[in-house]
């Protein structure tokens, strides 16, 4: 841990990151590229996580969890990542869904998921991009129509994770708003085997453990308790699991930056060409040092980001979580691809794991949302520049 790390965060923070980092050492980069070589899943590293409390650590305590915010949850991610064993679902099931239904969910809902939610013994995937839509929420056309008191919903999704190993979806829907006739977005669980709920595997250049699919959602019949919150709420409810999801992603991309850094700091510090080990050379050495300053700017913003959402200030935690995701995925890919320089032809070697991190890198650049469009965000929101959209 930086001494930047200690000056800033609590003892018991501290403390997290310690232990969470103990657990992701004895498992490791090895394991989790082993696991999905195989086609598996980290199981036993999720089961490991869930017992000692670290994945439902965002979670109300009545329910389960561990009464902390998206600050920890975010440590978890980070030192697990940072470990080369980083559980994208963390993401998805206690980050985002979690927090919604914590947040919006009616009491029955919150005694029926946030407990697994919590000790993992149930997860729930995140659907919401979707083939024609990508960036544009506003062009989603998964529609949910009333028929008596059930829910119908048609529609499409793209690029969801997990959702083979999730018991239910969080799906984005739109309703429409009798009164002005607009579509209006509203959230669903929809059980993994819900009839009319299919899915098929997208072929991913990326080796994951988690799986990414494409949904078919054909006159799919939910009860009238599958809708998670207001249905006039909209945008507001959406974006409550939204924030947290981009500063689960600045995590992730932290801690594989950290990760991928760690190793080449290692091999530049005992590989030896002329007389002094190559991290003596300046021309190795100081890409490596902005690649670390880089990680430890991308965490500060991450950690404000975390702080505000915590504070329920969302406005102020969309802005930081913006700005988290886009540095940290920019770190990140800076940190892997100096790495795998650094270590010239044995950077591309399964001996030494990193080369695979060039594509997993790019993913907190893409996803869940480009940096394009978090330039956009910040260019009208922050800035006040006009649209050109």
């Amino acid at each position: 841990m930086s001494s930047a790390t200690s000056t800033i965060e609590t003892e018991e923070h501290q403390a997290l990151r310690t232990a969470v980092a103990a657990l992701g050492q004895r498992y490791g980069r090895e394991y989790l590229a082993g696991v999905a070589r195989e086609g598996g899943h980290p199981d036993e590293l999720w089961a490991d996580a869930a017992k000692l409390g670290y994945l439902g650590v965002n979670l109300p305590e009545e329910y389960g969890g561990g009464g902390g915010g998206i600050a920890e949850l975010s440590i978890v991610l980070e030192e697990l990542g940072a470990a080369g064993c980083p559980l994208l679902m963390m993401v998805v099931s206690p980050a985002i869904c979690g927090t919604v239904i914590s947040r919006f969910g009616t009491e029955a809902q919150k005694r029926a998921w946030l407990p697994g939610l919590a000790d993992g013994s149930r997860t729930m995937a995140f659907g919401i991009t979707e083939p024609d839509a990508g960036s544009n929420s506003h062009r989603i056309t998964t529609t949910a129509r009333r028929d008596g008191d059930d829910w119908i919903l048609t529609g499409r999704k793209a690029f969801i994770s997990g959702v083979d190993i999730a018991d239910a979806t969080l799906i984005v829907g739109r309703t429409e708003d009798a009164r002005t006739g607009s579509l209006k977005p509203c959230l669903f669980i929809v059980p993994r085997d819900a009839p009319g709920f299919s899915r098929s595997v997208i072929d991913m250049e990326l080796q994951a453990a988690e799986k990414q699919f494409e949904l078919v959602l054909d006159e799919v019949r939910l009860p009238a308790d599958a809708l998670v919150g207001d249905e006039d709420a909209g945008l507001f409810q959406l974006f409550a699991g939204l924030n947290p999801e981009r500063i689960m992603t600045a995590a992730f991309a932290i801690g594989m930056g950290r990760y991928a850094l760690a190793k080449a700091v290692d091999y530049a510090k005992t590989r030896q060409v002329w007389k002094a080990p190559i991290g003596a050379h300046q021309a190795v050495a100081h890409p490596l040092a902005a690649a670390h300053i880089e990680l430890e700017l991308a965490r500060l913003m991450m950690q404000k980001a975390a702080r505000l959402y915590d504070a329920g200030d969302d406005m102020g935690a969309g802005e930081a979580a913006n700005m988290a995701k886009y540095a940290a995925g920019e770190a990140c890919v800076h940190a892997v691809d100096q790495a795998v320089h650094t270590l010239g032809g044995n950077g591309l070697t399964r001996e030494y794991g990193l080369a695979s991190l060039i594509t997993a890198s790019r993913v907190a650049r893409i996803a869940p949302v480009s940096r394009e469009m978090i330039l956009n965000f910040i260019s009208h929101q922050t800035l006040g520049l006009p649209k050109s959209y």
